[in-house]
C-alpha cells in the first residue's frame, strides 16, 4: 500500500459551503493543495471571486458558485449545476455558519431563527441534495463542521450550542442512513480559532488569557490546524470511519 496515495485527492471534486473567508476558505485551499478541484460557495459573488483568485494564484483548480445554502429552492439547482457543468461531487464540506451572542433571557427570536437556518437547515438541505447525487454512484465523503459547543456550553451562546449539538447528531444520522450506500459522513469540531467570527474574543485579553490557560495546548488554534483532519476525512484514509466527530481543539474537550 502506498501510504501517500491514501491522502491524495487528485481528480476529486470538493464543494465547501461558506468558503469565501475563515475556516471554509482554509479548508477549501487545503483540499486544493491536496489535489482536489474545489468549488467555493458563498452568498456574495464579489467576496467569492476574490477567494477563488487567491487559490487560483497558486496554480490550483478552483471554481466558485454563489447561492444561499439556507434556501432549499436555491440549493437543489445549484447542486445540479455543479454536477452538470463541473463534475460529480466527491466531497462535501458543510461549513456555512453564524454566531450571535446575547443572554438567553434576552435572546432575540429572529436571531434564533437565523442561527437555526444557517447552522442546521443548510447542513440538511445541502447534505441531502449532494447525497442524492452520491448514492447512485456508491461513494462520497460528507464532512459537517461542528464545534466544541457540540459538547460544551458557554454563557450567552446557548442557541449556538443547540445548533452545533444538532449538527453533531445530524452527522451521525446521515452516517447511519447513508453508510449502506458507500458514503462516509463525519464531523470536525473546531475549538477556539483565530477567525473573523472570533475577533472580539481574540482581542479580549481577559478571555484570551483564560482560554490559553484552559487549553492543554496553551494557544489559540490557527486555521492550518484544521486542514489535516479535513484531508483525512475527505480521503481514502477514512474509508471505514463513519459517524465520528474529530475535535480539533487543543484538548479543550478533554479537560475540566
Amino acid at each position: 500500500m502506498n501510504v501517500g496515495s491514501l491522502f491524495d485527492l487528485s481528480g476529486r471534486i470538493a464543494l465547501v459551503t461558506g468558503s469565501s473567508t475563515g475556516i471554509g476558505f482554509a479548508l477549501g485551499q487545503g483540499l486544493a493543495r491536496a489535489g482536489a478541484k474545489v468549488v467555493l460557495n458563498g452568498r456574495e459573488p464579489g467576496k467569492l471571486a476574490l477567494a477563488a483568485d487567491r487559490i487560483r494564484q497558486e496554480g490550483l483548480s478552483v471554481h466558485e458558485i454563489a447561492f444561499d445554502v439556507t434556501d432549499s429552492n436555491a440549493v437543489k439547482p445549484a447542486i445540479e449545476r455543479i454536477e452538470n457543468e463541473i463534475g460529480s461531487i466527491d466531497i462535501l464540506i458543510n461549513n456555512a455558519g453564524m454566531q450571535f451572542r446575547a443572554p438567553l433571557e434576552d435572546y432575540p427570536e429572529d436571531a434564533w431563527h437565523a442561527l437555526m437556518k444557517t447552522n442546521v437547515d443548510s447542513v440538511f438541505y445541502v447534505g441531502q441534495a449532494v447525497a442524492k447525487q452520491m448514492i447512485p454512484r456508491g461513494r462520497g465523503k460528507i464532512i459537517n463542521i461542528c464545534s466544541v459547543q457540540s459538547e460544551l456550553g458557554r454563557p450567552s451562546i446557548a442557541p449556538y450550542s443547540a445548533t452545533k449539538g444538532a449538527v453533531k447528531m445530524l452527522t451521525k444520522g446521515m452516517a447511519i442512513d447513508w453508510g449502506k450506500h458507500g458514503l462516509q459522513v463525519n464531523g470536525i469540531g473546531p475549538g477556539y480559532f483565530k477567525t473573523e467570527l472570533n475577533r472580539a474574543l481574540v482581542e479580549d485579553k481577559a478571555f484570551s488569557d483564560w482560554l490559553i490557560g484552559r487549553t492543554p495546548s496553551r494557544r489559540w488554534g490557527e486555521l492550518e490546524d484544521l486542514v489535516g483532519a479535513a484531508i483525512f476525512l475527505a480521503s481514502d484514509a477514512s474509508n471505514f470511519v463513519n459517524g465520528q466527530i474529530i475535535y480539533v481543539d487543543g484538548g479543550v474537550t478533554a479537560s475540566l
